[in-house]
């Protein structure tokens, strides 16, 4: 399978002082056409990761390779690669064509040409009416399309994007989720993307790598990351999850047992687990979990009392307080939720053992 790799970065380290590692020791590969995020807190080396693929920050240690040659001592123009950042970067007094045409002409290409691929690049963004505007006559979300077509003239192999859209409001972010996502599919162009929003990196990526502190404690398909997170970062950085702390009383093979605090056992799926003994952490989504009747079948039954339910529109979730938790959430549709339960009562609730997973117990920051 080598030769569909496009990048790889093998062994990179990153320090700006020579003693703290921003990227402690960076092994992935990109595969060509993949639509690959990088996601994490901040401070965690996911940017750093994207501008040294640009050529903006050198290694420390380690080489990166682009279509199996080293990057290493390669400026950024030579690299093949187009950029789209959160600030646009466009050029405010040349017109849209111009800023569309500038990275063409800086590579000698003929006027024709380069009239053709502008062309091409503002319908693809759907800009067609705009060539003769100024940056700033143009809405955010234009700006941010014309710095899409501008990464994207030049037909490079690699597009690298920096929280392109962190500056645009919910709805018009959303949208444009979609049509860079649309626009992957139609180019089969790579894009590594870069972003600390969640709900982004699960809706456009085709694998997303989760970093922490300098490393990828994950690098899997967004649905594997959400419903089998690797490690308790993962399960409480990707979507809502619920963490009761506890330690292992016995396991069987794909299946433990694990001790709360107060006493209650559960039984769960055992992923990333010690010794009998040890801590444990168990991750549970709050959308998994069944109240009154439902809960009948599910081998982990308890009880809970309701403190507040927090309406959002299409569903609701509910704060409980459940195995000595005060913050315990069940998440509900609206279509499904019983009218009759309200704030103090005490219901009965539970999980399947596939739906609760013993990971390794939360490190302090």
């Amino acid at each position: 399978m080598a030769n569909d790799v496009l990048v790889s970065f093998r062994g990179v380290q990153k320090s700006y002082d020579g003693e703290t590692l921003i990227v402690k020791d960076l092994n992935l590969d990109i595969r060509k056409g993949e639509f690959l995020t990088l996601l994490g807190p901040s401070g965690s080396g996911k940017t750093t990761s994207l501008m040294m693929l640009a050529g903006f920050e050198t290694p420390t240690a380690g080489e990166i390779l682009l279509d199996g040659r080293s990057l290493n001592k390669l400026p950024p123009h030579k690299r093949d690669i187009g950029m789209v950042f959160q600030n646009y970067a466009l050029f405010p007094h040349m017109t849209v064509a111009e800023n569309l045409a500038f990275p063409l002409s800086v590579r000698g290409m003929s006027r024709t040409d380069i009239s053709e691929r502008v062309k091409r690049a503002l319908s693809m963004v759907q800009l067609d009416s705009f060539r003769n505007r100024y940056p700033g006559q143009l809405s955010g979300g234009q700006q941010q399309r014309v710095a899409l077509a501008r990464a994207l003239v030049f037909e490079p192999q690699l597009v690298l994007m920096d929280e392109p859209l962190g500056a645009l409001d919910k709805q018009l972010r959303e949208h444009m989720q979609m049509e860079i996502k649309h626009l992957h599919q139609r180019l089969g162009v790579t894009v590594v993307y870069v972003t600390h929003d969640q709900g982004e990196a699960l809706t456009m990526s085709d694998r997303v790598a989760v970093f922490h502190q300098g490393e990828i404690q994950q690098i899997a398909p967004p649905r594997d990351l959400y419903e089998a997170p690797h490690n308790t970062f993962v399960a409480q950085f990707i979507g809502e999850n619920n963490r009761l702390a506890g330690e292992l009383v016995s396991r069987d093979g794909e299946e433990c047992v694990v001790r709360l605090a107060r006493g209650e056992e559960v039984r769960a799926t055992a992923v990333n687990v010690g010794a009998v003994g040890e801590a444990v952490s168990l991750s549970i989504r709050p959308e998994r979990i069944r109240l009154n009747g439902h809960s009948e079948a599910c081998p982990n039954r308890f009880s809970g009392r309701i403190a507040e339910f927090i309406y959002l529109g299409d569903h609701v979730r509910i704060r409980m307080e459940v195995c000595g938790k005060s913050d315990f959430y069940v998440k509900q549709p609206v279509a499904e939720l019983d009218p009759q339960l309200a704030v103090g009562d005490l219901v009965p609730l539970g999980w399947s053992v596939e739906h609760v997973r013993a990971l390794d117990p939360l490190q302090a920051e």
